[in-house]
């Protein structure tokens, strides 16, 4: 008896787990779509940047010091967060003049 009270104030003290939200970014013709979205501010995210084009791209951003490359017909998943309120700005390593995009966190 008193092992499954020690259990049950054991559970109830445990923080939940905070769930992670999912974003799926795409690049085509060397252009990220969407262009700019929003995400929870203090919230992490995950996210899944798919390269529909046959050449390779990099997803950085110097905001969210993030760098990945994503190599031609792939995907790869990027970590971010939490982010406080504001505008991120992530563009592509390979093609900066036409991959960029932002991240509204709000």
């Amino acid at each position: 008896m008193r092992r499954s009270l020690a259990v049950s104030l054991l559970l109830a003290t445990v923080a939940p787990a905070r769930a992670e939200e999912s974003f799926v970014l795409s690049i085509k013709d060397h252009r990220f779509q969407p262009v700019e979205f929003e995400v929870p501010a203090d919230k992490k995210i995950t996210l899944t940047v798919k390269n529909l084009d046959p050449t390779p791209e990099e997803f950085e951003s110097t905001d969210m010091h993030r760098e990945k490359v994503v190599a031609g017909g792939q995907e790869i998943t990027v970590y971010i967060g939490p982010l406080r309120p504001g505008r991120y700005e992530f563009f592509g390593d390979f093609h900066p003049d036409t991959a960029r995009g932002h991240i509204v966190a709000k």
